[in-house]
């Protein structure tokens, strides 16, 4: 579990974050949810680290992140896995060397056990014949199961996936969709999604928090998420026909 407490970030003298408190919950797809500006990537970069907080707590199953240094956040960092926007997969590396680079980097494995695990990873979001190609020579939802591979490679407690059906076709993004729930559930890893995608939210959401100009506006399920009176909850979900149409089925 991931539990913030009172999250507060400001730019410049711009707030951005204000006083924002959730528990992400293990063997979940947590959402976090909001328009554009709204805070959504900040807080996930303070949650990682990237981004020091000016107040509250980050806790990973009781461990204050805010309070360790830099070793013992390195620790914690060993056990994220980060499927990043748009995949962000090294141009120069192979399909393979891709999935084998945190390997490299945080853990003691031979070649041979790297390249173990680098096929087992792949063969997990079936794409087992794809080793040996370039990112250039793929589609961009293979990208992204490459990019899910890499994520997965460490075996992590937590997984961070930032708008992962970016760029990607509605049948596609159905297909990354739903192996980020599989891999939730069949690793009981802590997952946290960040997107804007509702039909995402729909299908695959367990917990849910709605964040509007910096503030946690909403929080609940997916199923009540379709039945908030919350105004501004109700514009952002309803926003598209596809919502829109659903809607009237409750």
């Amino acid at each position: 579990m991931i539990e913030i407490r009172n999250i507060s970030k400001s730019f410049s003298g711009r707030s951005v974050l204000n006083d924002i408190s959730f528990r992400f919950e293990t063997g979940k797809t947590n959402m976090i949810i909001g328009e554009s500006g709204s805070g959504k990537t900040t807080l996930l970069k303070c949650m990682v680290g990237l981004n020091e907080t000016d107040a509250g707590q980050i806790l990973y199953d009781g461990r204050s992140f805010t309070e360790l240094d830099f070793k013992e956040k390195k620790d914690i960092r060993k056990e994220i896995g980060m499927l990043f926007q748009g995949g962000a997969l090294f141009d120069s590396k192979t399909v393979e060397e891709n999935v084998v680079f945190p390997l490299s980097m945080f853990t003691d494995l031979s070649e041979s056990e790297k390249r173990d695990r680098a096929n087992f990873c792949l063969q997990r979001v079936n794409l087992s014949n794809a080793n040996n190609l370039f990112p250039s020579e793929i589609s961009g939802g293979m990208k992204k199961r490459v990019a899910i591979a890499r994520a997965i490679a460490v075996q992590p407690k937590y997984l961070f996936c930032d708008e992962p059906n970016s760029g990607l076709d509605p049948k596609t993004s159905i297909v990354i969709d739903n192996l980020i729930k599989e891999i939730t559930e069949e690793y009981n890893i802590t997952t946290v999604v960040i997107t804007h995608d509702m039909n995402s939210v729909i299908e695959i959401g367990d917990n849910i928090m709605f964040i509007y100009k910096g503030n946690k506006h909403w929080e609940g399920s997916k199923h009540q998420i379709l039945k908030t009176d919350n105004p501004e909850v109700c514009d952002f979900v309803y926003a598209t026909q596809f919502m829109k149409d659903l809607k009237t089925k409750f």
